[in-house]
């Protein structure tokens, strides 16, 4: 990161001029200048006075604008297998989100852990398979190509009812996995 370049991007922003800005921090215009251009590097207390001149502090300053990530890849994704499932967390730290997408696999017979009644919606894509999302007392089929869609005030669970594995998108709002 050049840091010079953001400290005059800053600056030009709040419409301060070089003189200005080393006036607030109790620097020299030439120090500003050379900063600026990336021909001497400020202490950590001297940036600090500068980022305060300037409405920001470190933490902002060395904040990547791309941070949030849009795209992941296979190898960002977390697994976990248990009892015929195996679990993908397909964002990573998606807990933090308002939503949280699972892909999901289960052997023949295999189900998912009771989830017991909690606020929230989780909808779901089948992939592969046929499964049975069990609901309260009710129950309900949904194959390859369907979707299934409830509010989570019920204990729920589901269970892959076909005779080969079964794979489905399982996005939960908010997170709980």
């Amino acid at each position: 990161m050049e840091i010079g370049s953001k400290i005059k991007r800053l600056r030009l922003q709040l419409n301060l001029s070089q003189a200005e800005l080393a006036d607030r921090c109790e620097l020299t215009k030439g120090y500003i200048s050379q900063l600026e251009n990336d021909l001497t590097s400020p202490s950590i207390s001297t940036l600090c006075d500068i980022l305060s001149a300037l409405g920001t502090d470190l933490a902002e300053f060395f904040k990547r604008d791309d941070d949030t990530r849009i795209v992941f890849s296979a190898e960002d994704f977390i697994e976990k297998h248990e009892n015929g499932m195996l679990l993908k967390w397909i964002i990573p730290n998606a807990q933090k989100n308002e939503m949280e997408p699972v892909l999901v696999e289960l052997l023949p017979g295999a189900s998912t852990s009771e989830d017991f009644p909690h606020e929230g919606e989780e909808f779901g894509y089948v992939l592969e398979g046929r499964i049975c999302i069990e609901l309260g007392k009710n129950k309900y089929i949904c194959k390859k190509g369907e979707t299934f869609y409830y509010t989570a005030d019920k204990s729920h669970t589901i269970t892959n009812t076909g005779k080969t594995s079964a794979k489905f998108l399982w996005v939960s709002t908010p997170p709980n996995f």
